[in-house]
């Protein structure tokens, strides 16, 4: 989620820096090492925290990680941990429940690849978790659950080449479930449509100061800053170019401009093959964890087949502009969840997250 921020608009240049020396350039070896480590394959016969690690490999808003685990011998419940809020762009925790959805989806997949039942369940009240039941079954790996390691959000121009129907196809059907729409745009009229929609939601977004502040809290500018809290976007994983961490303080301001941003977002959907749009049939945490899922496996699916993805959730962030965008899919009394750009592209560094000891309650 799933969020979709360029830390250091495009055009600052390392060329133009070096003079500075490449000693001062932070270095990512143990960066990559780390995000290897993450993403090894489980064992043949793995264990509860191994399934909670393939969970935390789920796509979630701003790499936040807003989940903790309860693991029990035959069944995992996870929790929403709001203590990883973002309050200013998800006031109503809609990406957190479907963060929670992605992994639930995760956490089941890998459950039934080694040999386990996994039925998920939604148990709706004060605090809205995610049962997770598991019991033997036999053993079932598919390519969705091989996709979980290489799974990415990618914020990078694509290639502009269209992506085949019979593609197109096995990504709706991976994205089926119950009631959860999926509407999946290729006309190039219909991703200038509502590539204005995003122009419309970044421009209102980058005007808000609690909306930068916030934003920025959650980037990491160095190899080290991510390392040290594993979490957060950190600048290499959107395709941007890694500084000194003092360099980047200050260069953040400086280059993260409206316009600039726009016009990233315009190369970003006119590069993309088609925008994929999924609406719940409610506004309530039991849908946001289904759009979730639903999400997860078209992710997984998209990565099976070399297919590049990226949230541009801009019109549904706005809730003045969310009421329109819905109008304009022909579903006015519905409450558009997430909006998702794909097409092939390039493969860029893979993001962190914490130590399942660190979310184990």
């Amino acid at each position: 989620m799933p969020s979709r921020r360029t830390l250091i608009a495009s055009g600052v240049s390392v060329a133009a820096l070096g003079a500075l020396g490449y000693a001062l350039w932070p270095r990512m070896d143990r960066y990559d090492e780390e995000a290897a480590r993450l993403r090894q394959s489980l064992s043949s016969d793995p264990q509860m925290m191994d399934l909670a690690r393939m969970a935390t490999l789920a796509a979630n808003s701003h790499n936040t990680q807003p989940w903790r685990f309860r693991l029990d011998p035959a069944r995992v419940t996870i929790l929403p941990d709001f203590s990883r809020r973002t309050e200013v762009v998800d006031p109503d925790d809609h990406h957190l429940y479907v963060s929670l959805g992605c992994a639930a989806e995760n956490m089941a997949l890998a459950a039934r690849a080694n040999g386990l039942s996994a039925d998920l369940g939604v148990e709706i009240g004060p605090g809205a978790e995610v049962d997770v039941s598991v019991g033997n079954g036999s053993a079932g790996e598919t390519e969705l659950y091989r996709a979980i390691p290489l799974r990415q959000t990618t914020r990078a121009v694509y290639d502009g080449q269209q992506i085949s129907a019979s593609d197109i196809g096995l990504l709706e059907a991976a994205a089926r479930e119950e009631g959860v729409s999926v509407l999946v745009f290729t006309e190039a009229s219909d991703r200038d449509a509502i590539l204005e929609y995003v122009i419309e939601g970044n421009s209102r977004q980058m005007d808000d100061p609690a909306f930068v502040a916030e934003l920025r809290h959650w980037i990491r500018f160095t190899p080290d800053d991510a390392l040290a809290t594993r979490d957060g976007l950190f600048a290499a994983t959107s395709g941007n170019p890694v500084v000194p961490g003092w360099i980047a303080e200050r260069l953040f301001g400086v280059f993260f401009q409206k316009d600039s941003e726009n016009d990233k977002y315009r190369s970003h959907i006119r590069s993309s093959a088609g925008i994929a749009v999924f609406v719940g049939d409610g506004a309530d945490p039991e849908h946001w964890v289904r759009v979730g899922r639903s999400f997860q496996r078209f992710a997984l699916q998209s990565t099976a087949l070399g297919i590049r993805n990226a949230h541009i959730n801009q019109p549904i962030e706005v809730p003045a502009l969310r009421g329109e965008f819905a109008r304009w899919l022909g579903m006015p009394d519905a409450r558009p969840d997430l909006v998702v750009r794909f097409g092939r592209g390039p493969t860029l560094p893979m993001s962190l997250r914490r130590p399942v000891s660190e979310i184990v309650v």
